[in-house]
């Protein structure tokens, strides 16, 4: 793969934005069934853009960087916010908590904490769905040891889970692992497979190279067409999920997704943004923010907010 420099990148597109014979001009290649639109500035850095969809529809790096929380310490600050019909706060609870290492084995601390409303159930459990989620994704109950961040094929099964374990994995699976399919969800079968050939023709794939945090970075964006019928749309689950790579370590430094479908039994409408960072050779999640609304028969309908922000990692 041939990189190009920071400068000289930017006085291409100072030329290419100040000069009219110089338009910008972007290109389009065919990948499989997929139609690929390649930014002019992504041309131009010849990108191995097969290898490169290839590589993030087997990304485990996004992961791996949730399951380096499990062996490192690090301190973070909690907003969750539940919401009514009306869209008003109904419960809430925002704290600061700390976990520590220690031999293998890891526990967490909870430096402050305020509630509001009906977060916990009278036997002092969580009350809703939304927050059984949060915690399992960053918060630990009692010490735990012999955790370990590796990320194998065994990874992600619903094996031998039932209740809200299976569903809590088929959620992990479709944050983790975008564009997979996703075995046992009622309805909705394969409509997450967006790479897949017959899903391909309601998506536009979209390279392109800008900065984030002042890194180039490729900025892969999966979106569906603007043009799909209803019929259509009832085909797919994810309606847009972006991704930046930083161009020379090809780590995910940032990733959104907008997700809905409806199915009768249960519908879903959710937004999701995380952001990322190095600490030493780890990558980490350092912000993650959710904002979903989801609808179950038999149980009441949840509307959430929350954001997790992590910092002062710790081996």
């Amino acid at each position: 793969m041939t990189h190009y420099s920071a400068p000289i990148l930017i006085l291409a597109s100072f030329l290419s934005a100040g000069t009219p014979c110089l338009a910008q001009q972007d290109s389009t290649i065919k990948v499989d069934k997929k139609i690929v639109t390649l930014k002019e500035v992504v041309v131009r850095s010849n990108l191995n853009v097969p290898m490169f969809i290839e590589r993030v529809k087997n990304d485990t790096s996004f992961y791996k960087a949730f399951k380096n929380l499990k062996i490192l310490g690090y301190t973070a600050l909690n907003d969750v916010r539940m919401l009514d019909r009306k869209g008003e706060m109904k419960a809430s609870l925002q704290s600061k908590t700390i976990q520590s290492v220690h031999k293998g084995c890891r526990s967490m601390k909870v430096l402050d904490e305020k509630t509001m409303g009906d977060i916990y159930t009278k036997s002092g459990g969580w009350n809703y769905y939304t927050l059984q989620m949060y915690a399992g994704l960053f918060w630990v109950k009692d010490t735990l040891c012999g955790e370990n961040n590796i990320v194998g094929d065994t990874e992600l099964t619903l094996k031998n889970k039932s209740g809200i374990d299976k569903h809590k994995e088929q959620l992990k699976m479709l944050f983790f692992n975008p564009g997979r399919r996703i075995p046992g969800i009622p309805f909705m079968g394969g409509k997450t497979a967006m790479f897949e050939d017959d899903l391909a023709e309601y998506y536009d794939y979209i390279i392109d190279l800008d900065q984030l945090g002042g890194e180039w970075c490729y900025v892969f964006t999966v979106k569906a067409r603007d043009d799909l019928s209803r019929a259509q749309k009832d085909k797919i689950v994810i309606n847009n999920m972006t991704t930046w790579f930083n161009q020379q370590t090809m780590d995910i430094v940032k990733r959104n997704y907008d997700l809905s479908y409806s199915a009768g039994v249960y519908d879903f409408n959710v937004q999701v943004e995380a952001e990322l960072k190095r600490f030493g050779q780890y990558l980490v999640p350092t912000v993650l923010r959710y904002n979903g609304d989801w609808d179950v028969m038999f149980k009441k309908r949840e509307k959430g907010i929350f954001t997790a922000t992590l910092f002062d990692f710790r081996e």
